[in-house]
């Protein structure tokens, strides 16, 4: 009896087929070909409608299919998410994993100012830590993070934008465009706010465009 006719040499993974057409079944598992009439289990229905049954050893082999596929995903979504964490360690401005000189982020768009965060209101998010002033802004932030994360890992915007390079901000000099923070350096008599806001749009565009080269 050819319960499992595959083609082993050219096995295709993840929910297609391993080397054979698959067809729909009656209890939402996938076959590989046409099965004999006579096992006994799920229905398999073929591209013309015509049903099949499954032997015992092909609904063992579907399930662990499934499994397989599940399984597979789930290390692909880990291991994305540890590509993504250290990609965020090292390429975002922190001091010692903390961002924005640990100034509360929320407190920008809620408060319009810059405020200092408490160490005991700390939220860690994929290898960055923020720290809040209040127990408030903290859940607001967990609500969705990426909405009062700062722009370009929190470096400077008007540096970004001008030669893409990464220089430090004061925390007190930002603007909020579209929703978004964006941050800027303000030492020495130069504060690159007043600069980037004689030529936001070339240099918003320019910036957008550095830092996908850099964060990527």
């Amino acid at each position: 009896m050819n319960i499992f006719p595959i083609d082993w040499d050219s096995p295709k993974i993840l929910g297609t087929h391993f080397g054979k057409p698959f067809f729909k079944t009656s209890c939402n598992k996938t076959a590989q070909n046409l099965f004999p009439k006579n096992n006994h289990g799920c229905h398999v229905e073929d591209s013309n409608g015509n049903r099949r049954r499954l032997h015992l050893f092909q609904k063992i082999f579907l399930t662990m299919n499934v499994v397989f596929t599940i399984f597979f995903a789930l290390l692909t979504s880990i291991s994305f998410g540890q590509d993504m964490t250290q990609l965020r360690k090292s390429q975002f401005n922190l001091d010692n994993g903390s961002a924005i000189s640990g100034y509360d982020p929320v407190a920008y768009f809620k408060q319009g100012k810059a405020i200092k965060g408490k160490k005991e209101l700390a939220v860690f998010d994929q290898g960055v830590t923020y720290y809040f002033s209040s127990d408030e802004d903290k859940d607001d932030f967990k609500k969705d993070p990426s909405k009062y994360e700062p722009q370009y890992g929190g470096w400077c915007a008007y540096a970004m934008g001008k030669d893409g390079s990464k220089v430090e901000i004061d925390p007190g000099t930002f603007k909020i465009i579209d929703d978004r923070l964006y941050l800027y350096y303000n030492k020495f008599f130069n504060n690159t706010l007043k600069s980037w806001n004689k030529d936001e749009s070339n240099l918003k565009a320019k910036a957008d465009i550095n830092w996908k080269k850099i964060y990527h």
